[in-house]
């Protein structure tokens, strides 16, 4: 039995076209390059700007998303509407002239709603859903719309002629029919909400397995089939992403899935519905160096566009120009640190999987406390050469933002207090440590 909200066949051509174009003309752009970031306490909004600045200076404009998900709101008691605030401001004060968005990040149907307002980014997660069993009859109802998955296929861009076989192809609709439907849901009622001027992205990353580039284009069938307007689309990369530290893994083996799955969006797009604007999303943890070479290759040589979700560092460049300034910034962050270490089960355990900490290494709270500012700030800056640099350390803060919140006014009185220092860090880490690197590679 064909699912209801199912597309038209994929041999109808002419109905493919016409929904297409219907769906361009309502659809929010994305621009081809976009980069997210994320300002926990709302403060640091127009520091960021003025790294895309520098960037958009140098000839590559760059499109700011800032994003910040349901349970950071939750953590630490803001609300979406606050986002949107901060990004407005620091538009209007800079004169940004490009496009800018805000993401509702990792959103779900329990949780889109306080978000539909102020957002005009949905990052749709269905982690959840991935790998529920799908009924049979629509698996295979699925694979008949979809003969050619099963036949060998020429991706342009791909060297090897893709082949799965009508059993894969079933396996892989098995796994993610009912994530995509949930997807599926979830558009429709944003769409109902705020009409289609929107960008959507769909996030597969925070599952167990990677996803190969045959079951990505598989994945982006099924979403086709839900008519969403997707823009970008994060599929989980191998290796590993911990949060704030670089990338572990093969890069060899990045660069060809990479490359094979930018390939992957051009060809389901043109096949599916889909936007031709269709890219990869990179849900990196932030601070991938060691990736950002290969993404630049790979975008030079096929002209694709990124989407890359980094966020998170900019509380942790609070933290540094807070110890920088010394005095009671730097008592406050080592208050933190201390705290954090205390309560290490508890701050780890909501991400368990993005982090890799190695408690013997955390210095312990009372040798910290006779540490200087230059030597607290060392110790997290994502400078890996530098002799202090403890990635451990840096990992916990990283995780351990909601003790700044529970100081509350102390601690972004702080930051009002020492903005001058505080924006130095923000800035030259997002444009010397991101932003070039990726867009304008070595100096």
């Amino acid at each position: 039995m064909e699912a209801k909200n199912s597309q038209y066949p994929v041999k109808n051509h002419h109905s493919r076209r016409l929904w297409r174009r219907a769906m361009l003309d309502r659809m929010k752009s994305l621009p081809p390059f976009s980069f997210g970031v994320g300002d926990r306490f709302a403060h640091e909004a127009e520091p960021q700007l003025a790294a895309f600045e520098k960037l958009a200076g140098r000839g590559v404009v760059v499109a700011p998303v800032w994003n910040k998900s349901n349970r950071e709101h939750s953590f630490i008691g803001s609300e979406p509407a606050s986002v949107r605030v901060a990004a407005e401001r620091a538009v209007a004060a800079r004169n940004w002239p490009h496009p800018w968005f805000v993401d509702a990040d990792h959103i779900r149907l329990e949780t889109v709603d306080r978000f539909l307002a102020s957002s005009d980014f949905f990052t749709i997660d269905v982690a959840d859903s991935i790998g529920k069993p799908a009924p049979e009859n629509d698996v295979r109802a699925f694979v008949a719309r979809h003969p050619e998955l099963a036949k060998p296929l020429a991706v342009p861009g791909i060297t090897k002629v893709m082949r799965m076989s009508e059993d894969a192809v079933a396996r892989i609709a098995g796994h993610y029919l009912l994530a995509c439907r949930e997807a599926g849901a979830i558009w429709r009622h944003i769409e109902a909400a705020r009409g289609g001027d929107v960008v959507v992205e769909v996030s597969m990353d925070e599952t167990d397995e990677p996803q190969t580039p045959p079951q990505l284009l598989v994945i982006l069938a099924l979403l086709g089939e839900e008519k969403i307007p997707l823009q970008t689309i994060a599929p989980k990369f191998t290796g590993r992403f911990n949060k704030g530290v670089d990338y572990v893994g093969d890069l060899v083996q990045f660069e060809q899935e990479f490359s094979d799955d930018v390939a992957v969006c051009g060809f389901a797009a043109a096949r599916y519905g889909l936007p031709e604007s269709l890219k990869l999303s990179v849900h990196s943890g932030s601070d991938k160096f060691s990736l950002y070479p290969v993404i630049r290759r790979t975008l030079a040589r096929t002209g694709a566009g990124v989407h890359l979700k980094t966020a998170g560092t900019t509380w942790l460049e609070e933290v540094i120009g807070l110890a920088e300034a010394g005095g009671d910034g730097l008592a406050l962050v080592k208050e933190i640190y201390a705290y954090a270490l205390d309560h290490v089960d508890e701050f780890c355990a909501p991400y368990a999987s993005v982090i890799d900490i190695d408690r013997a290494r955390l210095p312990r709270a009372a040798e910290v406390e006779r540490w200087s500012g230059p030597q607290f700030a060392a110790a997290i800056r994502h400078v890996p050469t530098h002799p202090e640099f403890n990635p451990h350390m840096r990992q916990l803060l990283h995780v351990s933002f909601k003790v700044a919140a529970k100081h509350g006014s102390r601690y972004t009185d702080l930051l009002v207090a020492n903005r001058a220092i505080v924006a130095r860090q923000v800035t030259a880490n997002i444009f010397d440590r991101h932003l070039a690197p990726l867009f304008l590679g070595p100096p």
